[in-house]
């Protein structure tokens, strides 16, 4: 159970399943430049530090040398050239996440963090109906940097009202737990998340877990 003031919310692999889109779109950067596209579950496990890293890392990954000199400054707008137009070509919520959202706007303020860029991240809850439940949203590329950064998260409690240990974060990876454990706050696993990816030891055993977005209402009631 958790006694939250407020909750927010990762975006790619706890709000939604973007995970399609986001490997599409590294795969067509990767044609682009003459590499052979890589697994969509490759892909799928360098998300969450941020569409810089990602491009980085994936571009390493298909042998492609990021550093490669023309190459760097560019890629990063390259990529998001080719994914930018297909944010919601198969991005959804999570089954049950609809739900889930009416239920805590009823009852406590949320709002969203995530490592992605601003702009797409406003796109793609306007797109998909999910905005008016959050008061504040906060991407990877703004003043407050990029998670495992607190200062996004603390900015979120301060605007809330609400004490670090009274917020809760909703993530699936390790960048979200740490992110919580910088801050102070609580945090909750999406067990479901294409970002879940833990060791045995990397618990303490005060972490929250869910298995379905429905899940949370039972952890907030």
């Amino acid at each position: 159970m958790s006694d939250a003031g407020l909750v927010v919310f990762d975006l790619d692999g706890t709000l939604v399943d973007s995970s399609v889109d986001i490997a599409n779109a590294v795969n067509a950067l990767i044609l682009e430049l003459g590499g052979t596209p890589l697994p969509l579950a490759d892909i799928v496990a360098m998300v969450g530090d941020g569409a810089r890293v990602l491009v980085r890392r994936a571009l390493t990954a298909a042998a492609l040398d990021p550093d490669r000199p023309g190459r760097t400054g560019g890629m990063l707008e390259r990529f998001l050239a080719h994914y930018d137009p297909h944010l919601l070509d198969h991005t959804v919520p999570y089954p049950g996440m609809v739900e889930t959202l009416n239920w805590i706007a009823g009852r406590l303020p949320m709002a969203v963090l995530t490592n992605k860029p601003a702009r797409a991240t406003e796109v793609m809850l306007a797109g998909l109906g999910l905005r008016s439940h959050f008061r504040d949203v906060i991407g990877g590329d703004t003043a407050f940097g990029r998670k495992p950064d607190p200062a996004g998260l603390a900015h979120l409690a301060a605007g809330a009202g609400v004490a670090p240990p009274r917020v809760l974060l909703v993530g699936d990876s390790p960048v979200d737990l740490a992110t919580a454990r910088n801050a102070g706050t609580q945090i909750c696993l999406a067990r479901y998340g294409f970002g879940y990816r833990f060791g045995p030891d990397d618990f303490r055993g005060e972490e929250l877990f869910i298995d379905s977005p429905a899940d949370l209402m039972d952890l907030l009631a």
